[in-house]
């Protein structure tokens, strides 16, 4: 098997989804028992008395914010309609009146599918 370049693998991870990226990630994790996550910083709060400071809490819910249509806005509309249950006025309107909050306290899987679809049509998304 060739060696690949660090170009060459940047390359062939620019073609890759989100999703496909982070199926990747899990797979290479599993592999190689390691994991991917930054280190979290643990900083002692002054007057903690030496007590140990808490883990944050992963995020288990996430908004999907549709931040703008971008040029292919009747594609995005077909996604707002798929992605709801709007109808045909209301998916517009969502779209029209961008930034509007379009999934609220979806699981991350959700809000990632609903973010590469949304974005595959051309829209500016955040997660929140």
């Amino acid at each position: 098997m060739a060696k690949l370049s660090n170009e060459d693998l940047l390359a062939a991870f620019e073609e890759m989804t989100l999703l496909e990226l982070s199926e990747f990630v899990k797979l290479f994790e599993d592999k190689f028992d390691v994991t991917a996550a930054a280190p979290a910083a643990v900083v002692a709060a002054p007057g903690a008395g030496g007590g140990a400071a808490e883990a944050a809490e992963e995020q288990s819910e996430f908004d999907v914010i549709l931040e703008s249509a971008g040029d292919k806005k009747i594609q995005v509309i077909k996604e707002v309609r798929g992605l709801t249950s709007l109808g045909l006025k209301e998916a517009k309107d969502l779209v029209d009146n961008a930034p509007k909050a379009l999934l609220e306290g979806a699981n991350k899987e959700d809000a990632e599918k609903a973010k590469a679809a949304l974005e595959g049509a051309g829209a500016t998304v955040t997660l929140k």
